[in-house]
């Protein structure tokens, strides 16, 4: 479901898909916010502090952002002179760009700081989307869409993802890692986890376990199971601090045949409960 933000007609983005708007100077602190369905990019200059999954993430300065819905973030702004743009689309408006760009992996930083020109640049393009949003202009979301590319595109001419050798275990990894994020978020509790063990994930892709292993740990430094544990407790420690489910339905919805087996595996991994956890 789509949470309501200050300033921008809900009602708007679920019938076109897209909605462009000018940051507000000041919100309240904090101001917080879980996963929502949409993508959302933008152009922001002010300071603040983001927590986007586990990171916590500083800004001072001009930086495009980029959110992937599927990654759990908070929001705390510590300036009235905060001001830019932003766009919010869903996978329908956009589907091919965001599944190909790299700017929305959601392992990825989601910053991108821009120097003076950089930042004026940008500005115009977003003032661009704006005045189309107003327009009359017939053809205004395909504008919109080319808009959107424009700025991906040159958002990685500024900061290139690092490419690595795709060799097999690369290509293995890469396999297994989208294989494993697809899982997520979680939305509903009779739709529980399917995939939890490195055998579930070496079944469904086809290769013995021993290979799937190798490959993970070759490329990533750390084992195939350590990657599974460490994704179910970000999506624990999102249900439990951005849903009103019960500990319970958060056990069996990660796949868990019992709420203890939950809780033990929360507390080794994290050093707490769930129940502590939501009273932080």
């Amino acid at each position: 479901m789509i949470d309501e933000i200050p300033g921008v007609n809900m009602a708007d983005l679920r019938l076109q898909g897209f909605k462009v708007h000018t940051l507000p100077a000041y919100v309240d602190v904090p101001a917080v916010h879980g996963r929502r369905d949409f993508y959302k990019m933008g152009l922001i200059t002010g300071e603040m502090t983001i927590g986007y999954g586990d990171e916590v993430l500083e800004l001072r300065d001009t930086v495009l952002f980029f959110v992937n819905p599927r990654v759990p973030r908070s929001l705390l702004r510590r300036s009235r002179s905060t001001a830019g743009y932003a766009c919010i689309f869903t996978d329908a408006f956009m589907p091919a760009i965001v599944k190909k760009s790299p700017l929305f992996n959601a392992g990825q930083n989601p910053l991108i700081r821009l120097n003076s020109e950089q930042a004026a640049f940008m500005t115009g393009i977003f003032q661009k989307m704006l005045a189309a949003r107003d327009g009359d202009y017939a053809y205004k979301g395909d504008l919109i869409k080319s808009c959107i590319e424009l700025i991906i595109h040159e958002a990685l001419s500024i900061q290139p993802p690092v490419q690595q050798p795709f060799n097999g275990a690369a290509r293995m990894t890469h396999l297994f890692m989208d294989l494993l994020e697809r899982q997520f978020p979680i939305e509903h509790t009779a739709e529980p986890l399917r995939l939890r063990t490195a055998q579930d994930f070496a079944a469904k892709l086809a290769v013995h376990i021993n290979y799937l292993n190798r490959a993970v740990k070759t490329v990533t430094g750390k084992p195939t199971s350590i990657h599974i544990a460490e994704r179910i407790v970000a999506e624990a420690k999102a249900l439990l601090q951005h849903t009103d489910w019960s500990v319970a339905d958060i056990a069996y919805a990660l796949g868990f045949a019992y709420p203890t087996y939950f809780n033990n595996f929360f507390k080794r991994l994290t050093g707490l409960t769930p129940k502590s956890l939501r009273k932080v």
